[in-house]
């Protein structure tokens, strides 16, 4: 279960690398409804399509986060921006042992509709993705198109 839970989670960082924005207009109906039922006092900034999954942009309580629900309103992960310093140590030990002690530049911690966490440290144009106890999964180049 775990497995299919992470291959999730992986399809939906690659949709994310091939995100398109998109009109609020465009957002199919039960998309926008289920995001306003979970989040509904928050003003979205930038809403893409990854693939067939729709992401929200937005800030909430001072944090940048976004949420990916699929064409029919089924909620499938949660984004949430954090301190590099708030990784667990692992991650960190990782990237002193593993990438010559390079500098993360932004993290965030994933958490899927099953309740699955796994963190994301970007370090230059990459992306390097680890488990709940800081194991590492994978890297991935990312796409910046802010």
């Amino acid at each position: 279960m775990k497995t299919l839970l992470t291959i999730a989670i992986f399809g939906a960082a690659i949709c994310i690398a091939n995100a398109q924005t998109v009109k609020e207009a465009e957002v199919p109906g039960r998309t926008m409804e289920a995001f306003r039922k979970q989040y509904p006092n928050v003003k979205v900034d930038k809403w893409e399509k990854e693939g067939a999954n729709y992401e929200a942009e937005f800030m909430a309580d001072k944090v940048q986060t976004s949420v990916v629900y699929d064409e029919r309103g089924k909620y499938i992960q949660t984004e949430t921006e954090m301190e590099v310093s708030a990784l667990p140590p692992q991650i960190n030990e990782y990237i002193e042992v593993n990438l010559n002690g390079k500098k993360v530049t932004e993290a965030s911690k994933i958490t899927d509709a099953a309740g699955t966490v796994n963190y994301e440290a970007e370090i230059g144009e990459t992306d390097y993705l680890f488990d709940s106890k800081g194991t590492f999964i994978k890297q991935e180049m990312t796409e910046d198109d802010d």
